[in-house]
């Protein structure tokens, strides 16, 4: 599937709804990770109904305990796409007897993609089909590639607009869930970090309390190059690999367990629910500058 306007192309993979291309014609540069298998196979993965482990990878829901894997299924699962034109697509996911062994409930998951200039809108929405609450987390994952070849993190820095402080968590490395009784403050000048290796050591920085409304990713001369926009979102992750050309902004509605966790998914801190007719929506807009 192609979106496409005099300034962006954009191709989105029905496995997984997954925005798989942005490329700006104006300048001749693909603006997304092309999935090299070497540093990470993938573009821009959905990431439900878990964003991030669960703790011991299990999720106990009404009694029963059930496996998970990270960052849920969507991002693996087929999506059928129900309306399209050159400007705007969407994608529907509903349970299906497979996904009942890992996640038993019935649900409606919707994503819009809407291509407008040089901005790319995305919204999720979640629904119940059986009226019963559900509960889940939700996030997107995508990955900037670097504009030029050969170009590493040192090239790069983060700039968060009238920030003047953030602080952020870190995971586990023995079950990849939060850590919540430390925490530790990215060093901002004007609002921007440098990008560096070394940010990435301990894998990804999770940023908790809506810190998080938009962020850059620009040209160690502080001209921007990508940004996003994600007002509301509670949780956000910035992550890469060593060495790897790229860094991923990842808005999320709700995140990993806390390590340690083994409630019920319904106490678990950060959780989404929806039921009866209602739908949960959120949406950001990624923009090339």
């Amino acid at each position: 599937m192609k979106l496409e306007n005099e300034s962006l192309l954009v191709e989105i993979a029905e496995l997984g709804a997954e925005v798989t291309r942005i490329y700006d014609k104006e300048t001749d540069t693909e603006i997304l990770w092309e999935g090299n298998p070497t540093y990470w196979k993938r573009h821009s993965p959905i990431l439900f109904p878990n964003v991030g482990k669960t703790y011991q990878n299990t999720v106990r829901i009404g009694g029963r305990q059930y496996p998970t894997s990270q960052h849920g299924f969507a991002r693996d699962s087929v999506f059928a796409c129900r309306d399209a034109d050159e400007g705007s697509a969407s994608f529907v996911l509903r349970a299906s007897e497979e996904s009942k062994k890992v996640y038993p409930y019935e649900f409606e998951l919707t994503v819009t993609y809407r291509l407008c200039k040089k901005e790319l809108e995305v919204e999720w929405q979640v629904r119940s089909l059986s009226g019963e609450r559900i509960y889940f987390t939700i996030g997107g994952h995508p990955a900037f590639r670097f504009a030029k070849e050969g170009e590493t993190k040192a090239d790069y820095c983060l700039r968060f607009p009238d920030k003047e402080r953030l602080d952020y968590i870190l995971l586990d490395p023995a079950s990849g869930t939060g850590v919540t009784d430390v925490a530790y403050q990215l060093p901002l000048e004007g609002g921007t970090c440098p990008l560096a290796e070394e940010m990435f050591a301990r894998d990804a920085l999770v940023f908790d309390g809506g810190q998080i409304g938009e962020a850059w990713l620009c040209h160690k001369d502080k001209s921007p190059y990508v940004g996003m926009r994600c007002p509301g979102f509670e949780n956000f992750g910035i992550w890469s690999v060593k060495d790897a050309p790229f860094v991923c902004l990842e808005p999320w509605a709700g995140r990993c367990d806390d390590k340690g966790f083994v409630g019920d998914v319904s106490q678990k801190p950060g959780i989404n629910s929806v039921e009866g007719t209602e739908a949960f929506s959120r949406k950001y807009t990624i923009v090339v500058a």
